[in-house]
């Protein structure tokens, strides 16, 4: 079966977006993707999104972002996957194209979350975990990546200050590009004093809350060819799986083991027909610094145990054996939460063309891995994308 690819990205620069709406930042993403195409034109829509009816009490995104955005009477859908759901909506994009039920599909992830009161956001986030055996107990979202932080630290012998340097290189790489949140560039010292959060969890080892939008183009090669887009401007979708673990932490084999990124990352190198050591870089889901190294040994880049041990060697670096974060990633980009999926996917295809900003563009990139948790780990997509 052939291997769609992606001939259009766009997106919106990460942040408060006070006085935008959902719709016009998913709209202007949405056609600056195809812009990027160089088309006028889709057969569906797919849309990456977590919590729109609680956030801005709006849903049918689908209906809303195609009418907005003057798609005329196409399929369209919302996809959730709690903080997952960009990184799903790219999927189920890529196998309407793969299956011949599509010939060109867009994507958008986005979600508007700075308009909910800082505590309303923090419940609704906590409705990716059980919400009748944690969330029900006043188990937080941030509370459950602190306990997972704490056993990490505890078992391997890491310290804060190990896993300080996830955000460190995140926001040195966010501070060269223009779509980031933040950037700026922090110390291992501005990461250690800054407050908790949840303990361990300090601010700099947190995500911050905000808007945003990005989309992507996905057609088969034989279609972008038809539309006259040159080889260098397609990215194939060379493999990608999902996966899912128990929702709550209590029932899982081992709390310090993504068993679902674990999974979903063996069958998308299967499908691409390749192995963790062909990936040139890699955008893990870094919404806590803990889940950067849970996530680096889930999907074979680093030994159990080890994840934080890369970060701590500088092993990480965009110059070094594994780039993580490359344009900043959940830390400095900003964490928009069904929208992240889709903008690991567009960075990704601006590595792959070449066109990441200067100081952060992977040299000789070919192939590169984005990974997108749902929830504590309950539901991870891994896609594989190969410059064509």
């Amino acid at each position: 079966m052939e291997k769609p690819v992606i001939i259009g990205a766009g997106m919106v620069p990460v942040g408060e977006h006070w006085r935008v709406s959902l719709r016009d930042m998913a709209t202007e993403a949405l056609l600056n993707a195809m812009d990027d195409a160089g088309i006028d034109k889709v057969d569906s829509l797919y849309v990456g999104n977590m919590a729109s009816g609680s956030f801005i009490e709006q849903e049918n995104l689908g209906a809303l972002i195609a009418d907005w955005a003057g798609l005329g009477h196409i399929p369209a859908v919302k996809i959730e996957a709690a903080c997952g759901s960009g990184g799903a909506a790219v999927q189920e994009g890529a196998k309407a194209v793969m299956v011949g039920l599509e010939d060109v599909v867009a994507v958008v992830g986005v979600e508007k979350m700075t308009d909910a009161w800082p505590t309303d956001a923090t419940r609704y986030l906590g409705y990716a975990a059980d919400a009748e055996y944690e969330l029900f107990h006043g188990a937080s979202f941030v509370a459950l990546n602190a306990l997972i932080m704490r056993l990490y630290m505890k078992t391997y012998g890491y310290t804060e200050e190990d896993l300080a340097y996830f955000s460190v290189n995140a926001h040195r790489n966010g501070a060269k590009n223009p779509y980031a949140m933040f950037k700026r560039e922090v110390s291992v010292e501005t990461v250690l004093k800054s407050p908790y959060v949840a303990d361990p969890i300090k601010l700099f080892d947190a995500a911050p809350m905000c808007d945003g939008a990005a989309a992507v183009i996905i057609t088969s090669k034989e279609k972008a060819k038809e539309l006259g887009v040159p080889e260098e401007r397609m990215v194939e979708l060379a493999g990608f799986w999902r996966a899912i673990d128990t929702i709550n932490l209590a029932n899982r084999e081992d709390f310090l083991t993504l068993k679902a990124a674990k999974v979903a990352a063996e069958k998308a190198y299967k499908m691409a027909g390749i192995t963790a050591k062909d990936i040139d870089f890699f955008e893990v889901h870094d919404a806590f610094t803990v889940m950067a190294a849970l996530s680096l040994e889930a999907i074979g880049v680093a030994k159990k145990g080890e994840g934080a041990k890369l970060a701590k060697e500088g092993q990480i670096a965009i110059d070094a054996d594994y780039p993580i974060q490359t344009m900043g990633g959940l830390k400095s980009r900003g964490h928009p939460v069904g929208a992240t999926g889709v903008y690991q996917t567009v960075e990704a295809v601006l590595q792959l063309r070449g066109e990441a900003p200067e100081g952060i563009q992977v040299p000789d990139a070919e192939v590169g891995l984005t990974q997108n948790i749902g929830g504590t780990g309950s539901n991870i997509t891994v896609n594989i994308l190969r410059r064509v």
